[in-house]
């Protein structure tokens, strides 16, 4: 049995998906029931709890071999993931894989980071079998600007020039549902331990993704750059809080020193198939980015 936490968020659906196409018994942690049918389909097991809840996460992992940990950006994340590793050792599983960031280490100005960082250095010491996925940018970021795109033609950013090796969902969770099916044996010397970090299959610049959207969408799609505190001001009088939109300015500006420049294989070598490229992502969401005109008018 495979425990999936934060089943039903961006990646951890996918991770789901993958175990099931693979055949694997999955049994997804999540909050809300009604959602994740929704997400995830009637045949899923819901295991329902919260983080805050440690009963229901010891109630979550009874029998299970591996564990998928990831929970939302909360300050309270260090206490929760490390919490759940305590009681997955506790439980007998065997391996648990730890869904982290590109640029994950304690003490890293991005707060989100500095968390990820702070869970791993503890499970490394949890004398839990491990492993590490740290995952770069994820492609699906760039969907927070589609009506933006739609309407106006133009992707906002606060990115520059820095290239970035954009990784789609789809292909993290077939990476993690590859480490987490084998975990019943006996000793993976292929995984055990290891931190892998997932990227697509080239580092590529905002202006690049504008140029992809645009061939996708059979429009023309332009990239302005913005000011870092621009950035915030916008995302904060869109509703998000300010906290957030603080650590997102920070991550860029970290991507723009070269954060997530760095190309690797392990997708390929976990999966045995190359990650999606920029281009095969824009046309699977064309139509949340192609204007709708009204009068000849965008």
């Amino acid at each position: 049995m495979i425990v999936v936490t934060g089943a039903t968020g961006n990646t951890g659906a996918e991770v789901v998906r993958a175990l099931a196409a693979r055949g694997a018994r999955v049994r997804a942690f999540v909050r809300d029931p009604g959602r994740a049918r929704s997400v995830l389909g009637g045949d899923t097991e819901l295991a329902v709890g919260d983080f805050a809840d440690p009963r229901s996460v010891r109630a979550a992992l009874e029998g299970a071999d591996a564990l998928l940990l990831s929970c939302a950006d909360d300050p309270r994340r260090v206490g929760w993931e490390t919490a759940a590793i305590d009681a997955a050792v506790a439980a007998g599983v065997r391996r648990v894989v730890k869904l982290s960031a590109m640029a994950a280490e304690p003490g890293s100005p991005v707060a989100f980071w500095d968390w990820h960082g702070q869970v791993e250095q503890y499970l490394r010491a949890s004398g839990a079998g491990w492993v590490i996925l740290r995952a770069s940018w994820y492609m699906t970021n760039v969907l927070a600007a589609a009506p933006g795109v739609a309407a106006e033609g133009r992707l906002y950013a606060p990115a520059g020039e820095a290239r970035i090796a954009m990784i789609d969902p789809r292909d993290v969770g077939a990476a993690a549902a590859a480490v987490l099916s084998d975990s019943g044996h006996e000793a993976s010397p292929g995984h055990e331990g290891h931190t892998y970090l997932l990227t697509g299959p080239r580092a590529i610049t905002y202006a690049e993704v504008a140029a992809e959207l645009s061939a996708a969408t059979a429009s023309s799609v332009e990239f302005v750059d913005v000011p870092g505190d621009a950035a915030r001001q916008a995302m904060v009088g869109d509703g998000m809080p300010g906290f957030v939109a603080e650590q997102i300015v920070a991550m860029f500006a970290r991507l723009r020193q070269g954060a997530g420049t760095q190309v690797t294989n392990a997708v390929e070598t976990l999966t045995g198939s190359a990650p999606r490229d920029f281009a095969s992502f824009a046309a699977d969401h064309a139509r949340l980015f192609t204007p709708v005109t009204i009068g000849g008018a965008r």
